[in-house]
């Protein structure tokens, strides 16, 4: 049910002074955008009206075909607490239309929607908790940010050892005011390392919470003099961040993961959505840990998931059950990291799993033992496959699975391909500071 109505949205921005509204969305590669509006102009964004050029955002469309709408979704329309009282800014999350009327194919919020709507038609709904992970780095003269980390805190310390905990008790303050509701909120592993964790929604709504809440982490950082970063793995020898997703299905108002007669307490459904996930992680990986730097986060020893396979208890292995049944049975994915774009990591996640529940795909034993410690031997004797090594290998995975091109629609598919080879290459071609330090002298 609907949440806000245009006139409500219009109501609400006249009683609080709202003089600017940013109309954001998120183009294929996970950056958010936005175009924006004066007070004037809001009645005529609801309405559709608002024309942007789509062939100026990578990935969207040739110039040819640049003419494309923004149509805002009312029930995201939210005023930013951190921004002057008077002459307010708020904010509305947009969906993408064509100047023919019809949604955009490669808008990733659209694509999203399309899966969520299979699911409906199969009985389910999809909710999604993200835990998302950040750094705080000091940043120089000039305002550039840099890796030196505001503490020396790990896992769970207090201050005055965690330096970034005022820092952190704004963003939640600010995430609250916003609608949001903070479950929890810590020091992480790694110095400088954070995580605020809030409650589970319907994937659209977590979708589109993930993009805010990156956007009011890093604009409460400014204020306290900070850069905080999503970046996968900024510090050499450190944990990096992920974002584990914690996800089920509900069925008639029940959760459709839990059945009380299974030794695990996990239903068919719940079997067969893992070994659907396990079968195309492989495939969707470069969608869900996008950028070379992914890669450097999913090595061993850092508590990253490497290997394929799963566990009820066991913290090692791709998926993990957490211990909670009945209402709070789920999986929890844990190799997608917070650069990715959400829309389409959610959309393959789901497609994949909707996929196991249909062929009712059986998934491996569990593993139990820390997989971490087993040798290669043993991991081929229990079958267990390794994430891709690097984005090369990422993108070569992604496109031989055809379940992740119908998902994500040919038109992302190949500009998305297209530009990850680019990434790659630039990569892979440019001389680094260790090859120098390591070979220059000696040859």
């Amino acid at each position: 049910m609907a949440k806000y109505s245009k006139k409500d949205v219009l109501k609400i921005a006249e009683e609080n002074d709202v003089k600017f509204i940013r109309l954001q969305f998120t183009d294929v590669f996970g950056k958010m955008k936005n175009v924006a509006i004066t007070i004037d102009q809001l009645e005529k964004a609801l309405d559709g009206q608002c024309m942007f050029d789509g062939s100026s955002i990578e990935g969207f469309v040739r110039i040819e075909e640049s003419d494309m709408y923004l149509r805002p979704d009312p029930d995201t329309f939210v005023i930013f607490p951190w921004r002057p009282q008077v002459g307010r800014v708020a904010r509305l999350i947009c969906d993408i239309y064509t100047s023919d009327g019809i949604p955009f194919e490669g808008d990733p919020r659209y694509i999203l929607k399309k899966v969520l709507k299979e699911a409906e038609d199969m009985g389910y709904s999809y909710n999604v908790g993200p835990e998302c992970e950040f750094f705080l780095f000091q940043v120089d003269e000039n305002g550039d940010p840099t890796t030196i980390t505001h503490d020396n805190a790990g896992y769970f310390d207090l201050a005055p050892i965690d330096m970034g905990e005022d820092a952190r008790r704004d963003m939640c303050l600010v995430l609250e005011e916003m609608g949001f509701e903070i479950e929890a909120s810590h020091h992480e592993v790694a110095h400088g390392q954070h995580e605020i964790d809030f409650k589970y929604d319907s994937a659209l709504t977590t979708a589109d919470n993930i993009m805010t809440f990156k956007m009011v982490v890093k604009s409460i950082a400014k204020r306290h003099g900070l850069y905080a970063t999503f970046l996968p793995k900024p510090l050499f020898g450190k944990n990096g961040s992920g974002m584990h997703t914690n996800q089920s299905l509900s069925k008639n108002g029940k959760n459709a993961f839990y059945d009380k007669s299974d030794s695990r307490g996990l239903s068919k459904e719940c079997y067969s959505f893992i070994a659907g996930v396990l079968k195309h992680v492989k495939g969707f990986t470069a969608i869900t840990n996008p950028i070379v730097n992914s890669y450097k986060r999913l090595v061993p020893g850092y508590e990253a998931p490497v290997y394929i396979a799963w566990a009820s208890k066991n913290r090692s292995p791709l998926i993990r059950i957490p211990a909670s049944r009945g209402e709070g049975t789920r999986i929890e994915l844990r190799n997608p990291d917070p650069t990715c774009n959400p829309y389409l990591s959610l959309a393959c996640n789901l497609a994949a799993g909707l996929d196991g529940i249909k062929d009712a795909l059986i998934p491996p034993n569990s593993i139990e033992s820390n997989i971490y410690n087993m040798h290669a031997n043993e991991r081929d004797n229990h079958g267990i496959d390794s994430l891709p090594a690097d984005l090369n290998e990422a993108i070569k995975l992604m496109e031989a699975d055809e379940l992740v091109k119908k998902t994500i629609g040919e038109h992302v598919f190949e500009n998305y391909i297209t530009a990850k080879r680019k990434e790659w290459d630039e990569y892979r071609t440019q001389v680094y500071q260790w090859e120098l330090d390591k070979y220059l002298s000696e040859y």
